[in-house]
């Protein structure tokens, strides 16, 4: 059997394999749910961005997968971003979710009705301009209504202070509408409140379920706005019974959005802020996600890199998932998955993609974790950042001159460290064989003033640089130098080439201004670029290998390869009028990782081929996108260009 290929990305949305044991969580949520099956219950899943929340909703709706009297409804808020009205968005997807458990029956249909007649009222008071909005009662009351509607009348002379003239008469027919059926109904606000809950009571007994289960997430992603008007939909359900409300968010945020939409509130209210207040009233049982431990964090990117290299239904994975479980149990006793723990686990057999998961996990773990804050998110994008630089490497062709623990810590350097890795870059870009002799000195000291181990002495006779002086002031750079692998002795070149942001620290290879200039130009549009020809023209050819280098370069520095980068119509100008750099060009477009590359490498290429054989190959290397690029710009393009290129 082949073995499955490795997984280049990691997503980091919500998960349905637990490997934080988060499990205990979403069980404790829904043996809450199950226990208050009979009153409302609004339950709070606390912590910051990206620290699993959404996961915990998700093993919470799996709980009730194939549960026929408990009707399950998972509400993104940040989907309804920009709607006119949140609230009464939140209540019309619930109206539906339940006529779309029950289509056939003919109570529910009645009952919904009910219910979104009185939601009616919402929206006339939103058109209005949220006149009937308050933090205290959230439903419109008739009084104020009629009081609206008799005046508008008077508003038709300027309708610009307040409406439309068109919204001005909808809304007139709207509420003379709602007044006539108003007529029976209560007058006041708590009776209206009441009116709605024994409403939405009787929707309930009409579907014949249990329990009504909503799982909201992204909360804290939304507007302030939109955060409230939610927040007030869900208040209104405080007293439905059979309701249970599982509201994941950012406290913080929850907060600020209070403070920006009640401005008024004062600053405090004993020792608890009136926006916290607002929001313990809401949530009656919060449970908070804590960030993740050195333990925790050494365990979750070994299983992290194992899974990526494995897969996760692989036997060797799904036993270290099994210990990692086990061992979280009791996180303050925990290991983290050591060696020993894992051959344990694997009775004594470790293979080579989980030797070098364990490597890098022992290196990174302690300043991942700080320099994360135990942020599960963040540890996943800094192994998937690591994960694409090592692709890149592969497909162009030096991926054998990378090792994945160097690469571990000179992103480490980039990722938290940015003043040092932009002068370890400087200095291994200008060294000819790309090592940085000065960082033996910086290897050699303990951050606790211990002595240095003898792998980790300073040479006699190794150079040192200005910056030694800085680093050696800072805890972190010690810290992060005591790392193994040592770097003073390695080729760091390869590492900055795959690491660098938006500059390259091999521009210094052009030493003449005017060819700084000029690549310069030559990364601005297509206009800019033309208005180059002549400089291009006038180049020799080494210069002109340094200028197409650097544009090179710029290019695949870019974040993101869906759109043309920065350099494109310079480096196809280039090209067309230097027929030498065409070969260059396309061993280029050879080496772009095809999963995340869009259309432009296709398109971008106009009068760039004109040699006949390198034509041919970039007519085949398009045929090779149409049939195999995984990233649909890139293969649309393909298949595009290759058909308007088939003789009729």
């Amino acid at each position: 059997m082949t073995a499955p290929a490795e997984t280049l990305f990691l997503s980091d949305q919500e998960t349905a394999v637990d490997l934080l044991y988060y499990e205990a969580v979403a069980r404790t949520v829904v043996r809450l749910i199950r226990q208050s099956a009979s009153v409302p219950v609004t339950i709070g899943v606390h912590g910051d961005w990206g620290a699993g929340k959404s996961s915990v909703l998700k093993m919470t709706a799996q709980a009730f997968e194939g549960e026929k009297r408990v009707v399950t409804l998972w509400f993104n808020g940040w989907v309804f971003e920009g709607f006119e009205d949140a609230k009464t968005v939140v209540i019309e997807t619930l109206v539906a979710e339940l006529r779309r458990a029950r289509p056939t029956s003919t109570k529910v249909a009645e009952a919904a009705k009910k219910v979104l007649k009185r939601v009616d009222w919402l929206k006339v008071a939103q058109k209005a301009g949220g006149l009937a909005f308050t933090a205290a009662t959230g439903i419109p009351s008739p009084d104020l209504l009629k009081s609206l509607y008799d005046g508008l009348s008077g508003l038709v002379a300027n309708p610009g202070q307040v409406l439309t003239a068109e919204n001005l008469k909808a809304l007139t027919a709207q509420a003379g509408g709602l007044l006539k059926a108003a007529e029976t109904s209560p007058d006041t606000v708590p009776d209206q409140m009441h009116a709605f809950r024994e409403e939405f009571d009787a929707l309930l007994d009409a579907a014949d379920i249990d329990q009504l289960v909503v799982l909201i997430d992204d909360l804290d992603r939304c507007l302030p706005e939109t955060a409230i008007s939610t927040l007030e939909a869900i208040r209104l359900f405080l007293f439905v019974p059979r309701t249970a409300f599982v509201i994941a968010a950012d406290e913080a945020m929850i907060e600020y959005s209070v403070r920006r939409h009640f401005p008024d509130l004062p600053a405090s209210s004993g020792p608890m802020t009136y926006a916290r207040n607002y929001l313990e009233k809401l949530i009656q049982v919060p449970f908070r996600i804590p960030a993740l431990g050195l333990a925790e964090t050494r365990a979750y990117v070994t299983l992290l890199l194992t899974q990526r290299a494995l897969g996760e239904g692989a036997a060797p994975f799904q036993a270290l998932l099994a210990a990692a479980r086990e061992d979280l149990r009791r996180p303050w006793a925990s290991r983290g998955l050591d060696r020993k723990a894992v051959q344990t686990a694997l009775a004594g057999v470790i293979p080579k993609p989980v030797e070098e998961a364990l490597r890098i996990s022992a290196q990174v773990t302690r300043l991942l974790t700080d320099g994360t804050r135990g942020n599960p998110r963040q540890i996943k994008r800094f192994l998937n950042s690591m994960a694409l630089r090592q692709a890149i490497a592969d497909e162009r062709g030096f991926g054998d001159e990378i090792e994945l623990p160097v690469l571990a810590k000179v992103m480490l350097a980039e990722r938290f460290a940015p003043d040092l890795y932009e002068q370890l870059s400087r200095l291994a870009a200008t060294a000819a064989n790309g090592k940085v002799p000065a960082l033996a000195a910086l290897e050699a000291a303990s951050p606790e003033g211990e002595a240095a181990t003898p792998s980790r002495k300073v040479k006699a006779g190794s150079a040192a640089a200005p910056e030694v002086e800085d680093w050696l002031k800072s805890d972190w750079a010690k810290g992060w130098a005591t790392i193994e692998p040592g770097l003073a002795d390695i080729d760091l070149r390869p590492y900055v080439f795959v690491t660098r942001d938006k500059r390259s620290f091999f521009a210094g290879v052009i030493a003449a201004d005017h060819l700084e200039a000029l690549v310069e130009r030559l990364s601005g549009s297509a206009m800019a670029a033309r208005s180059a020809e002549g400089e291009v023209g006038r180049l020799n050819d080494a210069e002109a290998e340094q200028v197409f280098d650097a544009l090179q370069s710029r290019i695949l520095s870019a974040e993101r390869l869906t759109s043309a980068p920065a350099g494109v119509p310079g480096l196809a100008l280039l090209a067309r009028l230097r027929p030498p750099l065409q070969r260059r060009l396309l061993g280029f477009l050879q080496g772009l990782p095809i999963d995340s590359v869009g259309g432009w490498a296709v398109t971008s290429w106009a009068g760039a081929f004109v040699e006949p054989g390198i034509v041919s190959e970039f007519a085949s290397l398009q045929q090779t996108w149409a049939t195999s690029a995984t990233s649909a710009g890139l293969k649309a393009a393909a298949v595009a260009s290759s058909k308007l290129k088939r003789p009729s």
